[in-house]
């Protein structure tokens, strides 16, 4: 099979996707596939049927067969393991299993499934497997963790994978942001009030404590909790009691705390705003979600995901973005996230009818994005993280790609990137040959690199 025609844009999301390997007297076959598998592949199922997996998989690390020969050898199910299908692409996570005899074949059937994430998290990057061996090694743990992240990086995800994961599963899990509601009620709506404890309350109030007894009590943005109530959230996790507000007597209760911030704590506790044995107490466990413009092989994963959605929200049937669009969306720095991402494409989606989405669609979202291009050089703090998107080199005629670089600011609008011989060469090795990778790990779009290369007269060979 010419391994050129394998599509990425149809990779697979969160739900796993399915290969079905038999074997009888001779070598292993593909018996079955799932039909977004086949869609990956350009082909149609039935014509994958009966086929080598050595054959239609011929760079596969390990080899597929392979996999399904351990497994029988081991006389054991394989579970996380990184397989990769092709040197573009990214690893996936496998798990391996024997699937039992049909009634009318007499053989060895093996079930391979494909994902690409973590219980409701999206990704494949290496910062976001990090991130789900974490999850997976903390969800046991009845230890409090703090979450670090962005905004918009998907925090609270991280919090209800690791709830998903713990035995307390089937308990509650309850999640409150510390800077959504004023300070006089977060202390009432963590702990909980008597009647008549202050006015208003006119009746007792059970608390996000007593909700979550026996579950996980996820606290969002608790850099930012004021100080007496940090000393009460002390008190209740070295004790397990809460008191209410204008409460005498003490509950116990039995929850995990699970604790996000996009404030760095440590800075926080030298600046007295937030407290050292609060901080020990809690940060026994850390997880890092690492922002969006980190991981941006991530992009047409999240956007599969996000496509689906929109398109059952809205009655829609968009069923891809074209490759233009998915460099465009991996060329932006996405200051906003996933929750960004996730909010462009439920424009998008709205705003279109078409099956296939291209670069075009996202015109006037550029044109918004580049209101932020312009920063004042002297500003210390002005258009810090913000998105700078580059001026299009021409207008854009029918039909053609918006060539947007978007690189971090601040900087002036029109100012150029000045890239070496020896950066794109170093960036090229890093990105195993791959030219599309290499124009992400610098930063830009890949018709950009492309202008560089001519720019320095660099072929191929120049840069290996």
């Amino acid at each position: 099979m010419d391994q050129s025609r394998i599509n990425p844009e149809y990779l697979p999301a969160v739900s796993p996707d399915l290969l079905l390997l038999r074997k009888g007297q001779a070598d292993w076959q593909l018996h079955a596939v799932s039909e977004r598998l086949a869609g990956w592949l350009d082909l149609p199922q039935q014509a994958i049927k009966g086929r080598s997996p050595n054959a239609i998989f011929a760079e596969a690390v390990p080899s597929l067969a392979s996999l399904a020969d351990e497994v029988l050898e081991q006389g054991a199910d394989l579970a996380d393991v990184k397989i990769r299908l092709h040197p573009d692409l990214a690893e996936f996570l496998a798990d391996v299993q024997f699937a039992g005899l049909t009634e009318d074949y007499q053989g060895q059937l093996v079930q391979i499934s494909l994902r690409t994430g973590f219980r409701n998290l999206v990704g494949s990057s290496p910062a976001m497997r990090e991130v789900f061996r974490k999850i997976a090694l903390y969800g046991a743990s009845d230890a409090s963790v703090v979450i670090t992240g962005e905004t918009g990086a998907g925090k609270e995800l991280v919090a209800e994978a690791l709830h998903a994961e713990s035995e307390r599963h089937d308990r509650a899990f309850a999640a409150l942001n510390c800077t959504a509601i004023s300070e006089q009620l977060l202390e009432s709506e963590l702990f909980g009030h008597e009647r008549g404890a202050f006015t208003g309350a006119v009746r007792e109030h059970r608390g996000y404590f007593e909700r979550a007894d026996g579950g996980t009590l996820f606290l969002d943005e608790i850099g930012d909790m004021p100080m007496h109530i940090q000393s009460k959230l002390l008190r209740v996790l070295e004790d397990g009691q809460v008191q209410r507000v204008g409460g005498e007597k003490s509950r116990r209760v039995d929850v995990r705390v699970i604790g996000a911030t996009n404030v760095p704590l440590e800075q926080a506790v030298s600046e007295k705003r937030f407290r050292a044995d609060l901080y020990h107490r809690l940060a026994v466990l850390r997880i890092h979600l690492p922002p969006l413009r980190d991981r941006r092989e991530d992009i047409p994963l999240l956007a599969e995901q996000f496509l689906q959605h929109f398109n059952a929200k809205y009655n829609k049937g968009v069923q891809r973005l074209t490759a233009e669009a998915i460099r465009l969306l991996q060329s932006y720095l996405w200051p906003g996230n996933v929750r960004e991402l996730r909010n462009v494409l439920e424009r998008i989606v709205v705003e279109n009818e078409t099956e296939l989405i291209g670069a075009r669609a996202f015109t006037e979202w550029i044109q918004e994005r580049q209101q932020f291009a312009v920063a004042p050089a002297d500003a210390e703090n002005h258009g810090k993280n913000l998105p700078v998107v580059l001026p299009y080199h021409d207008r854009p005629q029918e039909g053609s790609f918006l060539d947007a670089d978007l690189v971090p600011g601040p900087r002036r609008q029109g100012q150029s990137i000045d890239l070496d011989a020896a950066t794109i060469r170093e960036a090229y090795q890093a990105a195993g040959g791959n030219l599309s990778a290499t124009a992400r790990r610098l930063g830009v779009h890949r018709a950009t690199l492309y202008r560089h290369l001519q720019r320095l007269n660099l072929s191929r060979n120049d840069l290996s």
